[in-house]
């Protein structure tokens, strides 16, 4: 089998050398009436083939089963065409090993074949040899074959062909059954074939070309400039692909659609009007072209206010000014706050006052507390920075503890660096050794 297909092959590839491209088939469609012969099949392989000529049997129609079949028919070369048929047919297929059926049933073939011509489709008769592969279905069984066979092909008009043809299949699979496949049918293009055009010869004009580009003048828009063949003969000194008599801004790269001029910025915040959102007025990249948005309409840019849902003064970053009521309050709670000496425990007295922040933090749950310690100058550095932040920090834990976020409240140390009067007395120095508390709503 192997060398039966090499043969096969290498006379296609032989045909398809000799020949033009123009007497290719062009792709069609035909309709065939097929008959199948699987009693001649299996009598030339039970008591070969001199015997089956000598009885006559080998033409009787009886012995067939007849079918319908449509094809696509392709040239591949001027002596290769490729042919896909699918037929169907009712039989007694006899799958072998298997007991007859006793009843014709629907038989589906579905070849792929390849057609070696030996003369091109310009000629009435061509014979043709063929090969390929197919595979069959019957009722539960599928199976494969390799179809071979010859054909004859009467050219009736340009591109239809009336076809005959003869196959023996040769199954490949252990459900198929050897036979013989003979069909008769018209096949005619759907596709119209290309008509050549007349090669028409060109006048050649004479033409000046007055500014010497290699435009003639005759097609040139600019006959008395030098310029480009892409713009028509006209020059372009900025470079912007448009010619400089249609470029309003010659001298400025720009684009068409501003009929040469850059794309414009009216309010010349550096952001084009194309993608700026306010191009009446100055803004910022950052915000498209826009200036930079106030929500709360209080005079403070929302980049600067720290609630820019509500108005507030600049003074307080945008936000509403906490009442002085409130800032008294917290302020003297704060010089009623009292440590032991040398110590950052708090003392029982200072409890009332606290109580009295705790009080004004929960009944405005958007305010948030810094608590500041400072001591005054006697004794070493460190020792009072280490003091005065652990005194910040005892109040913050009272608040935390008297039910106050810690996100609420912050506490830092700044030791004798903020002093609120002299350390050369007594009286100052008590007045620098304080805590501070101070109410903020951002």
């Amino acid at each position: 089998m192997k060398k039966i297909l090499l043969s096969f092959l290498a006379l296609g590839l032989f045909a398809s050398s000799f020949g033009q491209n123009d007497n290719k088939k062009r792709p069609s469609l035909g309709v065939h009436f097929f008959l199948n012969d699987f009693k001649s099949a299996a009598a030339i392989r039970s008591n070969g083939l001199s015997n089956l000529l000598k009885t006559r049997d080998w033409h009787r129609t009886g012995r067939m089963n007849a079918g319908l079949a449509v094809s696509y028919m392709e040239g591949l070369g001027s002596n290769v065409d490729f042919s896909g048929t699918l037929g169907a047919s009712f039989v007694d297929y006899p799958v072998p090993n298997k007991p007859s059926f006793n009843a014709n049933n629907p038989l589906i073939e579905a070849t792929a074949m390849i057609n070696l011509k030996m003369m091109t489709d310009k000629y009435c008769l061509v014979p043709f040899l063929s090969i390929g592969a197919g595979a069959s279905k019957y009722k539960g069984y599928y199976s494969a074959f390799v179809p071979v066979g010859v054909g004859l092909q009467f050219k009736v008009l340009d591109g239809t062909f009336l076809m005959m043809n003869s196959q023996y299949r040769i199954p490949i699979t252990e459900n198929g059954a050897y036979h013989f496949y003979h069909s008769l049918g018209i096949v005619g293009s759907i596709k119209k074939k290309k008509e050549v055009a007349p090669v028409e010869i060109p006048k050649i004009p004479i033409n000046y070309d007055r500014d010497n580009d290699g435009i003639p003048d005759s097609t040139d828009r600019c006959p008395d400039v030098y310029g480009l063949a892409a713009l028509k003969g006209c020059p372009d000194k900025d470079g912007d692909g448009i010619a400089d008599i249609d470029d309003k801004c010659p001298d400025v790269f720009g684009y068409a659609r501003y009929e040469g001029c850059p794309i414009p910025d009216r309010d010349k915040d550096g952001i084009n009007d194309e993608v700026d959102k306010c191009p009446d007025v100055f803004g910022y990249a950052r915000y498209q072209g826009c200036p930079i948005p106030d929500t709360d309409k209080d005079g403070v840019n929302d980049e600067e206010d720290k609630c820019i849902n509500e108005p507030g003064p600049a003074s307080n970053f945008g936000c509403p000014l906490i009442p002085t009521t409130l800032i008294d309050k917290v302020n003297l709670a704060a010089k009623n706050v009292f440590f032991a000496t040398g110590s950052y425990k708090l003392l029982a007295k200072s409890f009332g006052p606290l109580k009295t922040v705790v009080q004004i933090l929960n009944d405005n749950p958007t305010y948030k507390i810094n608590v500041e310690g400072h001591t005054d100058s006697t004794g070493k550095y460190d020792m009072n920075m280490t003091l005065s932040k652990n005194r910040a920090a005892s109040v913050a834990e009272y608040l935390k503890g008297a039910g106050v976020d810690e996100s609420r409240i912050s506490s830092e140390g700044f030791g004798p660096d903020r002093p609120i009067a002299p350390n050369k007395t007594t009286a100052g120095r008590a007045k620098n050794r304080r805590v501070e508390m101070k109410l903020r709503n951002y």
